[in-house]
């Protein structure tokens, strides 16, 4: 079993034991951390739903973003990244919830938002939220993605232990 697949089982163990159940918000990933969860046989009792959020659009419709938040911060931000997860929870109305932004590469990035800038926001539906900012440089775009995911699981982890 490689590392990600006993991260995504440990998620899904801590979530089992307590009854928690978990919907993901991706962009940059692009469905690869719900893919991590389902990949583990027996995750259909935890893991509700996954939206890939990929343009700004969807993050509206589907999420509720705002787009003034969009406007004045882009979508690869924290504040986007904690409107992202808000909208998820709402939506899917699961225990836990994670989302991701970010700039995978090899194009898109500035001085202010280099490729491999990932943010993430994930929480509980009794309003425990943590956020994180990654910056994965020097990996190419599917370094940046494996290590979002990886990071994505964490936080879902950390959630679930209380």
């Amino acid at each position: 079993m490689n590392d990600r697949d006993a991260l995504a089982s440990r998620v899904l163990e801590l979530c089992r034991a307590r009854g928690l159940t978990v919907a993901t918000a991706e962009s940059c990933t692009g469905g690869l951390v719900s893919g991590a969860l389902t990949e583990i046989a027996g995750s259909s009792d935890v893991v509700d739903r996954a939206f890939v959020t990929y343009s700004n659009a969807a993050k509206v419709a589907v999420l509720g973003v705002s787009e003034a938040t969009l406007a004045a911060h882009g979508a690869v931000s924290e504040e986007t990244a904690r409107e992202m997860v808000a909208g998820l929870l709402k939506v899917a109305g699961t225990s836990l919830g994670v989302s991701v932004t970010g700039i995978a590469g090899p194009g898109g990035g500035s001085p202010q938002k280099p490729v491999g800038l990932v943010h993430f926001a994930a929480a509980r539906a009794d309003g425990r939220v943590i956020v994180r900012r990654e910056v994965f440089a020097g990996e190419d775009r599917t370094g940046v993605r494996a290590r979002s995911v990886m990071t994505a699981l964490d936080m879902l982890a950390e959630l679930a232990e209380g």
